[in-house]
């Protein structure tokens, strides 16, 4: 068995439990991903969230800009990559991968990693991010929570990847949350975050994991 990486763990008590990532957005590995792990621990899932940042945590948007765009991401998804083998080591699911969460960067890396690293990953759950790319030989399924008003994900930018995943053959379950923008679900933010939101796409995201693994 490989050693763990960086990051931090929530396992559940239950036997035999699921294995989920959870990947931070721009800020880093926060309270919110941490507490985020933890929930989904309660739920009976074994979380694990890795840090792409290496211990590096942000609070302003321009410091989270200037980190985002110091980041590596070919070195980023080789921790996701390596993260995601670890998990599935650790919970049994080597045959299926293991489902991933993403907010923002960490959606738009799991996502690029369900398409060139197909195996690692049943499902993507994705907060407020798109990515349109050619998913010919992802095998995942996609859940989506999408802001009202987001200037991170237009509108174009969604209708042209629900068209690629339709191409592709893959499932999307996409909602737009009303009177929402971009970090809705993260309450660091209390510029953005919206808890009615938040908890109806918690709710969806149990009800996703909980449904069962794709082909």
């Amino acid at each position: 068995m490989s050693s763990q990486p960086d990051g931090y763990t929530a396992f559940s008590t239950v036997d035999e439990a699921p294995g989920v990532l959870v990947l931070h957005a721009w800020w880093g590995l926060n309270k919110d991903v941490r507490d985020y792990c933890d929930a989904l621990a309660q739920a009976g899932f074994n979380a694990f969230a890795p840090d792409f940042y290496q211990g590096q945590v942000v609070t302003t948007v321009e410091a989270a800009e200037a980190a985002g765009d110091a980041l590596d991401h070919q070195q980023a998804t080789q921790r996701l990559v390596t993260a995601a083998d670890w998990l599935a080591g650790k919970t049994g699911e080597r045959h299926s991968g293991v489902a991933a969460v993403g907010f923002s960067l960490g959606a738009f890396l799991a996502l690029g990693v369900s398409i060139n690293h197909a195996d690692l990953l049943h499902s993507v759950i994705s907060y407020y991010a798109a990515r349109p790319d050619d998913y010919g030989s992802a095998r995942a399924r996609y859940l989506a929570h999408m802001a009202q008003s987001d200037a991170f994900a237009t509108e174009a930018e969604i209708d042209a990847w629900q068209d690629v995943l339709a191409a592709a053959g893959r499932s999307l379950a996409l909602h737009r949350y009303p009177q929402t923008g971009h970090w809705f679900a993260e309450p660091s933010r209390p510029d953005a975050y919206q808890p009615a939101a938040a908890e109806l796409a918690w709710q969806r995201t149990l009800s996703f994991l909980r449904s069962g693994q794709a082909d």
